[in-house]
């Protein structure tokens, strides 16, 4: 089913377009963002979902794994996205520790990511011990999705990012918590690196999409981390990666250019330079902003 492009997604729309167990619009596309530079760009390519993953603890900033991150690193990084981004849904992770302790726990932390980082919904990990916090959320008006399978929060328990529910038992108990998710509310299901064939039977097993990532492409939607579709990262791939470009052997090369010219004295040239003279009757008065800085329109910003 086609659909208008430019319409603002929303946790109900992406919602309906599975029917009847059955994807009746078009495959979800998500990506993480964490960033408004990278979420302009990446909400002018017409992605779906923004979701600020709590993956940003490793890939901003440098960690092992994602465990540390706090609440306030989250709102932190929605706030940035949300500001620049107007179409697409914006998902938040509640980080480890910020929900599991009670229900009441987890509405104040996606409470605070709503109203201070302006996100649109939340993720949390975990199955059936999660879901009176998800109808809790739920009942409060905050849309939650859903994420099963590797769950990152739960690295030790599984003794490092492995791939999950290739047993019998396993699969069981990931069809159960899936269901019991989709009872408890939640608008969509993350499946993270469970067999092909395990994530087809949960997508045709429930009626809310369920958006992949190395779970096969029988999945409603799919998501990746943006620094690694987008080649950021030299060395380790992980299988279930596309890189739709090397831009971190672009980055370099450019810097390289910049250390080359400024070492030599070729840049700023003059047309790099401002001149004594006042600005003329028609320049832009933004003359000396960020070209990575929020459109005029948006109003004045700070510098450093």
């Amino acid at each position: 089913m086609a659909r208008d492009k430019l319409d603002k997604v929303t946790a109900s729309s992406l919602r309906t377009r599975k029917l009847g167990g059955r994807l009746v619009g078009d495959r979800i596309v998500a990506i993480t963002a964490y960033d408004a530079s990278f979420a302009r760009l990446l909400d002018a390519a017409q992605v779906d979902v923004l979701m600020i993953g709590d993956s940003l603890g490793m890939v901003v900033q440098g960690l092992e794994n994602t465990l540390a991150v706090t609440l306030e690193d989250v709102i932190y990084h929605t706030r940035a996205v949300v500001r620049g981004s107007s179409r697409a849904l914006v998902v938040a992770d509640l980080p480890f520790m910020s929900y599991q302790v009670s229900p009441e726990q987890a509405l104040q932390s996606a409470g605070r990511l709503v109203k201070e980082g302006g996100a649109h919904a939340v993720k949390l990990e975990g199955g059936r011990s999660v879901c009176a916090a998800v109808t809790r959320m739920v009942d409060a008006g905050i849309p939650v999705m859903g994420h099963l399978g590797l769950t990152p929060q739960s690295v030790h328990v599984f003794g490092g990012f492995k791939v999950q529910a290739r047993d019998e038992a396993a699969r069981d108990r990931l069809l159960a918590d899936a269901r019991a998710l989709e009872r408890a509310g939640v608008f969509s299901l993350v499946l993270e690196a469970v067999p092909r064939a395990v994530a087809q039977w949960v997508t045709e097993s429930v009626s809310v999409p369920t958006i992949g990532i190395g779970a096969g492409p029988e999945c409603d939607g799919q998501v990746l981390v943006c620094y690694d579709l987008l080649g950021l990262f030299q060395g380790f791939v992980p299988r279930f990666v596309k890189r739709y470009a090397e831009l971190g052997e672009s980055v370099t090369a450019a810097v390289r250019n910049y250390v080359a010219e400024v070492r030599a004295g070729q840049f700023p040239e003059d047309r790099h330079s401002f001149a004594d003279a006042p600005r003329a009757e028609g320049e832009s008065p933004d003359e000396a902003r960020y070209a990575s800085g929020p459109s005029q329109a948006s109003g004045p910003k700070g510098r450093a």
